[in-house]
This record gives C-alpha cells, structure tokens and sequence, in this order.
C-alpha cells in the first residue's frame, strides 16, 4: 500500500496529509481490467463483477490498516492534517513563573509555523511531575495534548512510588532549555557574599530557610547537598512554583531563594544573587562566583523539554519537532530565556530520549549514594 502516508508540499507548516484508502481503491478499479469487462457486461454480470469489485475493496482496505497496525490503521481513519486543530500544552507550575512565561513565548512562536493555537494549561503538584503523569495516564497519543518536562520527574521515581514510567510512558519530542540555578536573597539581607550566608548558617543551625519551586528538584537536592558538604543546616521551605517562592522571598516571609528564573529579581534590584550552581560563571553577570569555586565540588543545572504520550505517530512527532525547533530561534523566546538567565539546549527527539534515559539512571545512582530523603 504504497503511498497511504505522504508529505503534502502544498499544506501550510509541513503538514502531512493522509491519502483516502477509499480513494486507492477506486483507483486501482477503473484501472483494472475486471472494471473495463464489467462495462461491457449484460445486467446480470455488471452485479456478478460488483460483488467481486465489494470483495476486492473491503480486503484491499483490511490489508493496508493491518499492515500499518491498529493504532495506524486508528490514526490514518482519524486525520487528514496534522495539526487540524488546537494543541493544549500542560505546564507543571503556576502561572507567572519563569518555565510558565517561556512556556507561553515558545507556545505563541510554534504557532505561528504549525498554523494553530497552542493552549497553555497550567497543571501544577506532586514536585512539577503531576501535569507529564497525568498527560501519560489520559491522554490520547494524536500530538493534540503534550506536557512540558522538568528534570525532577527523572528523580522522583528513585524517592517515592509514582504512577509513570520514564522509558515506557512517553513520547519524547524535543528538549528545549537549560536552566541556571542560582540562590538569591533580598537586597536588605544581612549575608553580602555565600560565605557569610554558610558561616551564619553554621552558627545558627536550622534558623534560615530556604525555598525551591519543587520538593525533591533538582535545586532542592542540591541545595541539600551543598549544606551536607558546608556542615550546615537550613531551615527547607517547598513551594509549587518558581513566582510564588519569589513572592515569598520579596514578603519576607523566606530568608533564601535557591531556584531558576532570578535573573527579572536581580536585574530590578529587588534581589542579589550570592552564587550559582553553574560549572562556570555567567557571561551577564561575571561578579556572581559559582558554588564550586567557593569549594564545594557541586554542579547542577535544570532543563524542560516537551513530550506526548506513548505512541504517537513518528510523522506527528516530526511536525512538532520542527516547529518547536524553529520556535526556539524566535526572537521574542530568546528574550524571555535571556531575561532569565536559561540558555537554549534544542535535543530532537531521539537525543531528547537518550538523554532523558541516562539521566533516569545517573539520578537512580545519584540518589543511592548520597541517600537523598524528600519525606518529613
């Protein structure tokens, strides 16, 4: 069944159009010799020969949907362009925080090349993870309905009972970003530099808190792990997104902020950066030392990517791949990204995969040794 799926040059955003099984069947009748024998039939063979063409048909059609399988056979009854409609993207936090407003500017650029809305549906809960789990649990695998992905979610299965399944559950499209952590606190704060910050710590032992977006991400843990290393202990606060542990910290009511997206809080002089968590020191902001030349041998980094759920077709996968691809060279991403401090790290879809697969085993490791805990 040569040609049931084929690129469709004319269709706006290097869409692909599915050709009607219906209308190769047709074809391959008048075409046949059987058909031009039938025309000159009397009545009685013009039925015979409509019989046989009625079998010929429904066989035809049955061939190709089992050899393209049942979810292709499902996909190619269903759509003629892809995309034809709408896209809902799930953010697992807030609105209003730095992955949100990113989230929203890389949405509103795709659009542009796939020809349809993106919906921003903001799903935040379970440490950033709640909105990819229930996306691999509910949704269909069409390309209509994808979720952005933290790296916690690689994490959290080595530290709780979860619903998902890292290398089975999801269709892994395209990584999108890198974040910078970094630990900020108010203008007003008495700590000038991280070292005051670790000696006034180490004085007085669970007094200062600190907060993270997610309970078990990945600046919880290393936060977590710069306080082992430095003999001190915080006082950890978790929030559900990055804009209200902001707004926590701006309140007075959080002494440290050890999170990405600080870069709009510092560059309005509401907030001064003390280090972060970065191999080496930001271009934009060279005074701000990183944790590990203070002496502490911790890098950690963040990113999200964007996946669907299992079983989307390789030619879905491909269209929003690229135009997330090309999303990610808008102007106005790049502004939102630079503003807060994240960098472009474009993965298609089987890098995406492979990395996220490693990652799912270091964290395994990482997590074994250092015998991380996120309950209590």
């Amino acid at each position: 069944m040569k040609g049931i799926v084929e690129k469709d040059e004319s269709t706006p955003g290097n869409a692909w159009r599915v050709v009607e099984i219906r209308q190769i069947v047709e074809k391959d009748e008048v075409d046949s010799p059987r058909h031009a024998k039938n025309e000159a039939s009397n009545q009685h063979g013009a039925i015979k020969m409509s019989n046989i063409h009625s079998l010929h048909r429904r066989r035809l059609v049955a061939g190709a949907l089992a050899l393209a399988g049942p979810s292709s056979a499902t996909w190619l009854r269903a759509q003629t362009v892809f995309p034809s409609k709408s896209i809902t993207l799930l953010v697992p936090y807030p609105p209003g925080g730095a992955t949100d407003v990113q989230a929203r500017a890389l949405a509103h650029a795709a659009s542009k090349t796939l020809k349809q809305p993106i919906v921003i549906m903001n799903q935040p809960g379970v440490s950033a993870t709640l909105a990819p789990a229930s996306m691999a649990q509910r949704a269909t695998p069409d390309g209509y309905t994808l979720s952005l992905m933290i790296s916690n979610i690689y994490r959290l299965p080595h530290l709780q009972k979860v619903n998902y399944d890292i290398p089975n559950d999801f269709t892994y499209i395209c990584n999108v970003t890198g974040a910078t952590l970094g630990i900020s606190v108010r203008p007003d704060a008495r700590w000038k530099d991280m070292k005051a910050l670790l000696a006034d710590a180490k004085s007085r032992p669970g007094e200062i808190s600190y907060g993270s977006a997610a309970k078990g991400g990945t600046s919880h843990v290393a936060m977590e792990r710069l306080a082992h290393a430095a003999g001190v202990k915080f006082n950890y606060i978790p929030f559900k997104g990055a804009a209200e542990m902001y707004n926590a910290l701006m309140g007075g009511h959080l002494d440290v902020a050890a999170e990405a997206g600080f870069g709009n809080l510092v560059a309005g002089g509401r907030g001064r950066l003390l280090a972060i968590f970065n191999d080496t020191r930001l271009k934009a902001r060279p005074e701000v030392p990183t944790i590990k030349e203070l002496g502490y041998d911790i890098v950690a980094t963040g990113s999200w990517g964007i996946t669907g759920p299992k079983g989307m077709q390789p030619q879905v996968v491909q269209i929003l791949q690229e135009a997330f691809r090309k999303a990610t060279d808008d102007p106005e991403f790049l502004r939102v990204l630079d503003m807060n401090d994240y960098t472009k790290g474009f993965m298609d879809a089987a890098s995406y995969r492979s990395w996220a697969l490693k990652t799912y085993a270091d964290e395994k490791l990482f997590v074994e040794q250092l015998n991380i805990r996120i309950d209590g």
